[in-house]
């Protein structure tokens, strides 16, 4: 089945009795025939799911009718039944693991698409900062952007230090959906940067109305798809890491205590099974046949 809708949304608000709500958003994405992941926690909600136009419709018709969530921007693309292999809702500390319980969401510096792109354009000086993981931004980033070399969100605390040169600027900031910029913008103000910026609704709302403009690559998503893209005006940066070829298609190291996320080309898998190991991995000596890997990942 090829028509199915995805859908992306979020929301920082407080929920009561995360652990009851779980079993009622299992209990309706359940009956829906819904796939994807929800989850939950007393400080909002996190959500990606897939199904049938009508049956997503259903979904957001009855999350809208609830007053917490009536406001609740969702962002729907194209899928298909194996967008997500099956339904996970959960109960979590935190909707987007960042680590840090004094940090708390913000939402007063957050900027339009339109307004967003205009400061970029109009201050040639400020920083253009892209909060998402290493692999993220190897697939596609908005021209000239900072990326942040971290395997996941958790790890930005750390990295902060390494953005000090970047204090005094302005700084633009961006993600997906814009559910991590929320935190991201107040560990930085925190920090001490004060004229931080965020794109309200990411990425993928940025696109919704200027496409590829300042936009180069494809967008990483977490389910089957890896990668979304926009085809008028795409600049392809995605590049293989052992060959160099251009490429998005992405696939976790073959060495299973290591499993990043990697760019590889069909091209140069074929050409050396070794390959199927990142290039930190193969560089310490590991090849496919000394690899720690399951036969899961070995396809």
């Amino acid at each position: 089945m090829h028509d199915w809708t995805v859908i992306l949304f979020y929301k920082y608000v407080s929920i009561g009795e995360p652990v009851r709500f779980v079993a009622e958003q299992r209990e309706l994405c359940s009956g829906l025939g819904l796939k994807g992941r929800v989850l939950i926690a007393s400080e909002g909600i996190n959500g990606t799911l897939a199904g049938p136009p009508s049956a997503i419709a259903q979904y957001v018709t009855t999350l809208h009718a609830d007053a917490r969530f009536s406001d609740v921007a969702v962002k729907m693309s194209s899928g298909d039944s194996d967008t997500f292999p099956k339904l996970i809702v959960k109960s979590r500390r935190e909707i987007v693991a960042l680590g840090l319980e004094e940090i708390r969401a913000e939402q007063d510096n957050q900027l339009s698409p339109s307004d967003w792109k205009r400061m970029m354009e109009e201050n040639p000086d400020a920083v253009v900062l892209d909060v998402r993981n290493r692999f993220e931004s190897e697939a596609g980033r908005f021209a000239g952007a900072v990326v942040c070399e971290i395997e996941h969100f958790r790890e930005l605390p750390a990295y902060v230090s390494q953005l000090e040169e970047f204090k005094d600027k302005k700084v633009l900031m961006y993600c997906t959906g814009g559910i991590r910029c929320e935190k991201a913008a107040a560990l930085l103000r925190s920090r001490g940067f004060d004229d931080v910026f965020q794109l309200h609704g990411g990425i993928v709302t940025y696109q919704e109305q200027f496409g590829n403009e300042h936009w180069e690559g494809e967008c990483f998503v977490f389910d089957q798809r890896m990668t979304v893209r926009i085809d008028d005006g795409l600049v392809q940066i995605g590049r293989c890491a052992h060959s160099g070829r251009p490429t998005s298609r992405f696939v976790n190291c073959l060495h299973d205590p290591c499993h990043r996320l990697f760019i590889l080309s069909r091209e140069a898998e074929r050409t050396n099974p070794d390959f199927r190991l990142c290039p930190e991995c193969l560089a310490t000596g590991l090849r496919f046949e000394t690899a720690e890997y399951t036969a899961a990942n070995s396809g």
